[in-house]
C-alpha cells in the first residue's frame, strides 16, 4: 500500500535523506524512528508528495506520487509535523473546509464525514470552539481528524504525540491502533515506549539511511537483556 523507492534528498552537498527504502502493508504500522536531524521527516515529505525527491519516488496504493500525485493523494492522509491548523475556524469551520477540499460537496456526504471524525477522534464536545482556544491535546486531535476525514487506507503521521501529555499520548495511541486493521499507517517517532504500544514493525533512520528494518520482537532477540531504548542508542550513535 505504502513504498519509498530509494528517496534521497540533497541540498547541496547536504544529503538529508540518502536511499530510503520500505513497503508497508495493510495491517502494518511501521515505527520510523531515528534522532532528531535524521531524515524521518524529509523521508515523510517526500514520499507524500510535498518535497521533490533528488533521486527516487514513492507510491500510494500503487500510484507513483511523482506521476500521479492526485490519485497517490486521494489515498492517503497526512499528519505533518507540527501541522499548521486555521487558528480562527472553529472545529467545525475547519472540517468542513477540508471536506470540501476533499470533493465532499454535497451537504449529506459532507456532514456524514466530519460526523465521523469528530466521533473518531473525539471532537464533537469541542466542536464550536475555535481551535485557537483549545489546547494543544485537542489541537493534535484536530489534525489527526483532517487526516482521517476521507477514510484514507493509508494513513502517514509525523510524530503524532509530539507534545502531548501522557493521558493525551494514550488516547492518540489507542485512536491509531483501533485503526490499524483497515489501513497501512507510518508513523514518525523519537519515544520507545510508542513503539511498543503500536508497532509491528520498526525502521531506524541515522544520517539520512535505513540501519535497520525488522520488527520489535526481532530486535530484542538480536540483543538480548537490552532495552529497546539501549539499543536505539547504541545503533543510532554508532552512526554519528
Amino acid at each position: 500500500m505504502i513504498e519509498a523507492k530509494n528517496l534521497t534528498k540533497d541540498y547541496g552537498e547536504f544529503r538529508a535523506a540518502d536511499n530510503v527504502s520500505f513497503k508497508v502493508e495493510k495491517g502494518d504500522i511501521l515505527g520510523f524512528l531515528g534522532p532528531n536531524g535524521a531524515g524521518k521527516s524529509t523521508t515523510m515529505k517526500m514520499l507524500t508528495g510535498f518535497l521533490t525527491p533528488t533521486e527516487g519516488t514513492g507510491s500510494i496504493g500503487g500510484h507513483d506520487i511523482r506521476e500521479n500525485p492526485l490519485e497517490a493523494k486521494k489515498l492517503f492522509g497526512y499528519l505533518p509535523e507540527s501541522g499548521p491548523l486555521y487558528q480562527e475556524m472553529t472545529v467545525l469551520e475547519f472540517l468542513t473546509f477540508i471536506a470540501e477540499m476533499r470533493g465532499y460537496h454535497d451537504k449529506e456526504a459532507r456532514d456524514a464525514v466530519i460526523k465521523r471524525a469528530t466521533e473518531v477522534c473525539h471532537l464533537k464536545g469541542v466542536r464550536n470552539q475555535t481551535i485557537e482556544t483549545l489546547s494543544k491535546g485537542f489541537r493534535q486531535r484536530v489534525g489527526l481528524a483532517q487526516a482521517v476525514l476521507h477514510d484514507p487506507p493509508c494513513l502517514i503521521l509525523d510524530e503524532p504525540t509530539d507534545g502531548l501529555d501522557p493521558n493525551q499520548k494514550r488516547e492518540v495511541r489507542k485512536l491509531i491502533a483501533s485503526m490499524a486493521k483497515e489501513k497501512a499507517i507510518v508513523l514518525s517517532t523519537h519515544i520507545l515506549e510508542e513503539v511498543d504500544a503500536m508497532c509491528t514493525r520498526i525502521i531506524v533512520i541515522a544520517n539520512g539511511k535505513v540501519i535497520v528494518d525488522s520488527t520489535p520482537t526481532a530486535i530484542r532477540e538480536k540483543h538480548p537483556g537490552k532495552s529497546l531504548e539501549d539499543i536505539f542508542c547504541d545503533l543510532t550513535q554508532s552512526r554519528n
